[in-house]
């Protein structure tokens, strides 16, 4: 189920909205002042890469921002 951001365009309150299936906007109303007015919010989504801890990756990499030969567990 999708999440979206919004903000409400006469509070400013940001708030979360749990879409089902598709989005209707005409369903979406601010929690704090009751307003239909609002702005969806572009939201960068949460990606994890690997299980790895930090007492697992090797910090001999002296080549910067740079991954050196799979270290980083990148590739």
């Amino acid at each position: 189920m999708p999440i979206y951001d919004y903000r409400c365009d006469d509070c400013g309150k940001i708030y979360d909205v749990f879409h089902k299936v598709r989005e209707v906007v005409d369903d979406v109303v601010c929690p704090d002042c009751g307003s239909t007015n609002h702005t969806r919010l572009i939201s960068a989504p949460n990606v994890s890469v690997g299980m790895a801890s930090s007492a697992d990756v090797t910090t001999g990499c002296s080549a910067g921002d740079v991954c050196c030969g799979g270290a980083c567990r990148l590739n």
